[in-house]
């Protein structure tokens, strides 16, 4: 599962041939979330407010980004880093 990203404890991570819709994996502490790239709405497991609204506001940025990491990843194919929130 390649990591995205890392930034404020939070990773990002997304699997390969993952199953739709299109998501990612986020890590913080002893939470877990899987949020849609879509609509960046959380539809399995729950994160922090505050990690979700960081999590919300890096993804808004690197939404291509994102798009181009799934079908990739969807392809077997390597995923690259997407820059961390600063």
């Amino acid at each position: 599962m390649p990591e995205l990203s890392r930034f404020f404890g939070i990773t990002v991570r997304m699997y390969y041939s993952d199953h739709e819709p299109p998501h990612f994996h986020v890590f913080y502490g002893d939470f877990e979330a899987l949020i849609e790239v879509g609509s960046l709405h959380v539809f399995r497991g729950s994160l922090p407010r505050r990690a979700f609204a960081m999590v919300v506001e890096w993804a808004i940025i690197h939404r291509e980004e994102l798009v181009g990491a799934w079908q990739s990843a969807r392809r077997g194919l390597e995923v690259p880093p997407i820059a961390p929130l600063d």
